[in-house]
């Protein structure tokens, strides 16, 4: 069988080399182009230094990059997806979109592509937190009356975007279990006389600081008992291998949107 062909976005960023370090190892898939920024130093070296197959250079020039190529792999920044989006509909490539950080007339953007090709789109790519949104489902359901939520989420101090798009990802699975909407029901920040809370909100604290990956949890604070959900990540390889399973998924389904949770068959 021949292997899938795989093009990875960002490529000399922390995800980006380990993306590269995982699809060495894989012996179903193969390194087919390496991408990054015009401005990035990495254009023109060796995908060899940055842990990925030796041979390939790292290119700006996203058409001949995706050429032939099966999917492309992209946890980049929202304009620079959309901008890889539009070329991978030109081409038929399939995307793994792992960016976060998307408004809602972005993610509309994603839904049209879908009719034309497959992606696979996910707050988070990782096969425990998929898992973790499934048992939040659950306890959603149990816990549905008497409990309040908060979610807290911690990552490095590099992350631009708060709350993360994992956080947001829970907020609305339990949200939507509960009938309500994110939207409307989301508190981002407490400061000062705020009132005595209510108990129909979904609350979320950020903590951003040193090198943490990721960690989550999403807390039921009930009268007398709380009960805690939490996934914690030491290692981006476990978004990384996330994305390879995406990158499968597509290589045997047909043009659609798909999140992580169709990957699992968790739905």
């Amino acid at each position: 069988m021949s292997k899938i062909k795989v093009v990875v976005a960002g490529c000399s960023g922390r995800m980006g080399k380990t993306l590269l370090e995982c699809i060495m190892q894989a012996e179903d898939l193969e390194l087919h182009g390496a991408l990054d920024h015009v401005d990035s130093a990495a254009v023109g070296k060796d995908a060899g230094e940055f842990g990925g197959t030796r041979g390939i250079k790292i290119s700006a020039d996203v058409q001949a990059t995706l050429r032939h190529a099966d999917v492309l792999i992209d946890f980049t920044r929202p304009e620079g997806t959309l901008y890889h989006l539009e070329i991978c509909q030109q081409l038929g490539v399939n995307i793994v979109v792992g960016t976060t950080g998307f408004n809602a007339q972005q993610k509309a953007i994603l839904g049209v592509a879908a009719q034309k090709i497959g992606i696979v789109f996910a707050p988070n790519m990782s096969v425990g937190v998929n898992l973790t949104f499934k048992l939040l489902e659950t306890a959603a359901k149990v816990l549905s009356h008497g409990y309040d939520i908060e979610i807290i989420e911690a990552h490095h101090r590099h992350k631009v975007d708060a709350p993360s798009g994992t956080a947001l990802g829970m907020g609305e699975v339990v949200a939507r279990t509960l009938g309500r909407d994110l939207e409307e029901c989301a508190v981002y920040g407490r400061e000062g006389v705020t009132g005595e809370r209510d108990p129909s909100t979904i609350g979320f604290a950020t903590v951003r600081g040193g090198d943490i990956v990721g960690d989550h949890t999403v807390l039921f604070a009930g009268i007398g008992e709380r009960i805690e959900i939490t996934h914690k990540a030491s290692s981006r390889a476990t978004f990384a291998l996330g994305a390879l399973r995406a990158a499968r998924f597509l290589k045997s389904n047909s043009a659609g949107l798909y999140d992580m949770q169709d990957v699992l068959s968790l739905k």
